[in-house]
């Protein structure tokens, strides 16, 4: 009987690992701040890490190798008491099939992270009310990036997390943390990144984001040529929507994750035709167009 129990335990602990989505590293950053005591940040790191990685988000089950590899860096440039006035880097990449390769996914910076914290204060999630400013960020980041993962690997995979990363928003209006709000003068607040990703107005970039990772990098291993002529035409998809929307934030946020990417791409092996994919790149990407330049074919 003792082994059988046992044996249950281990294999509820197994599932129960096994089912986590995410492999995140958070680091906080406190050098701005000159605080002599740095306990509580090292907490602060300590319970984040365990917050977003052990917490469970969705209902899928996930092996180990499908688990969404990400980092979050949080640098606080004001700390008093229990306030803290901070940025935050996100980065998140998924493995490329039939290789060791990690291809990027994500990379963007959030300035307007402002949060209460005290020092060993439980961080919980609760999808039905706003309680903490640090954790609806953390939260909504969390469903974002799992978002946009879901939707290099099926077509519009990732509208349930968008979802539930709008729900954070909605449940934010009306709190004095600024980010959440629609704005007329910023496109980059938390509620336009998802308003846009759940927006029909930007159907282009989400299919872009399927074609690029599943039909493109998800092939190169096995057919280098076909793989790159859907990455370069999953490009050209930004076009139709620049005439659309000119000043598309996601565009942006789409090419600070792969500009060194696209650019190694294609300045080895198979060729395309890189005067075309260059005149491309240069209307949706005007702000890499150094990076453009450096494609060698």
């Amino acid at each position: 009987m003792h082994r059988l129990l046992t044996f249950i335990i281990f294999i509820f602990f197994s599932a129960t690992i096994a089912s986590q989505e995410l492999n995140t590293t958070i680091t906080v950053n406190s050098d701005q701040v000159g605080q002599t005591n740095q306990q509580v940040f090292k907490t602060l790191e300590r319970s984040l890490n365990d917050f977003v990685n052990k917490n469970k988000w969705t209902d899928r089950v996930y092996k180990e190798n499908e688990r969404l590899n990400a980092r979050m860096f949080i640098t606080v440039t004001k700390y008093e008491s229990d306030r803290f006035e901070a940025n935050i880097q996100l980065q998140s990449s998924r493995p490329v099939f039939n290789t060791s390769y990690e291809t990027p996914v994500f990379n963007y910076k959030d300035n307007s992270f402002n949060f209460q914290y005290q020092e060993f204060e439980p961080l919980v999630y609760n999808p039905n009310s706003f309680d903490s400013n640090l954790v609806g960020v953390i939260s909504y980041y969390v469903y974002i990036m799992l978002g946009l993962d879901a939707d290099t690997f099926s077509l519009q995979g990732g509208d349930e997390y968008y979802r539930k990363a709008q729900n954070i928003v909605t449940q934010a209006q009306g709190t004095n943390f600024s980010g959440w709000s629609q704005s007329v003068t910023d496109n980059r607040t938390r509620f336009d990144i998802v308003d846009d990703l759940l927006s029909n107005t930007f159907r282009e970039y989400r299919i872009a984001m399927y074609n690029y990772h599943r039909k493109g990098m998800d092939v190169l291993g096995d057919n280098n040529s076909t793989g790159k002529q859907v990455i370069a035409g999953s490009i050209r998809l930004f076009e139709t929507l620049i005439k659309r929307r000119p000043n598309a934030f996601l565009i942006q946020t789409f090419f600070d994750a792969k500009s060194e990417e696209i650019q190694n791409i294609f300045s080895d092996g198979p060729k395309v035709d890189i005067v075309k994919l260059k005149e491309s790149l240069n209307r949706v990407a005007p702000f890499y167009s150094s990076t453009w330049n450096d494609i060698k074919y």
